[in-house]
């Protein structure tokens, strides 16, 4: 039986990120029965019209990346009340046609989102934004759950690493939950 693919999309792009080591949590939460990559996408450039077509080598690399995928997991802080930058510059990418016959790959995947930021209002806002964003780019989204963890630092250890005391079971859940979506969404 094949293996379900997850690209996990990191909507920071610093290596010890709260958001990058949720995922790998995550990775650990849906076990060794599932493919689960968390996409680098830090060489890709800037939108730009001009340099669309043929897209530039980083692009298309993440493009094949995501379109072999059974599903695509957010995980994303919240600055300003918005979600990153330099994720609505991959979504920008990945939302445009590969070509006048290949349409985006974005199209009918399966998404959950989740994000952790150290202040007190956790990412919801930054979540509500991203799913209206990846909902009018026709992605299937898992509405429920979604996974908003405020106060980061109340849940790591003595070396400031995310241990996720309290939340470990909501993101569990929410693994468990995501597999079962991608499984009927299909």
């Amino acid at each position: 039986m094949k293996k379900i693919k997850i690209t996990a999309i990191v909507g920071s792009l610093r290596q010890n990120s709260y958001n990058r080591q949720l995922a790998m949590k995550a990775e650990k939460a849906l076990g060794s029965s599932v493919e689960f990559e968390i996409l680098d996408y830090s060489d890709v450039p800037f939108f730009n019209q001009d340099v669309e077509y043929p897209a530039p080598d980083a692009v298309k690399r993440v493009r094949e990346v995501v379109q072999s995928s059974d599903g695509v997991w957010f995980f994303s802080p919240e600055y300003n009340h918005f979600f990153p930058g330099v994720l609505k510059n991959l979504i920008d990418w990945l939302s445009r046609p590969i070509s006048d016959s290949e349409p985006q790959v974005l199209r009918g995947k399966p998404a959950a989102v989740s994000g952790i930021t150290p202040g007190m209002t956790g990412t919801v806002i930054a979540q509500d934004h991203l799913v209206t964003l990846i909902s009018f780019l026709n992605m299937k989204v898992m509405n429920q759950p979604r996974l908003i963890i405020p106060n980061a630092t109340q849940q790591t250890d003595e070396n400031g690493r995310l241990a996720l005391t309290v939340s470990a079971p909501f993101l569990e859940k929410q693994a468990q939950d995501f597999l079962l979506f991608i499984q009927n969404n299909k």
